[in-house]
């Protein structure tokens, strides 16, 4: 899973969802799983 600067750029692609676990701030994209990453 890949830390990013900013998650804006991914979760504007379709189909993301932007969710909390643990502390985190992580976004899924259920259309591509390529576009997973994690802030936190």
């Amino acid at each position: 899973m890949r830390v990013r600067s900013s998650l804006r750029a991914l979760k504007q692609k379709p189909g993301s969802v932007v969710v909390r676990r643990h502390g985190r701030v992580v976004v899924v994209n259920r259309t591509n799983p390529r576009w997973k990453s994690r802030q936190g």
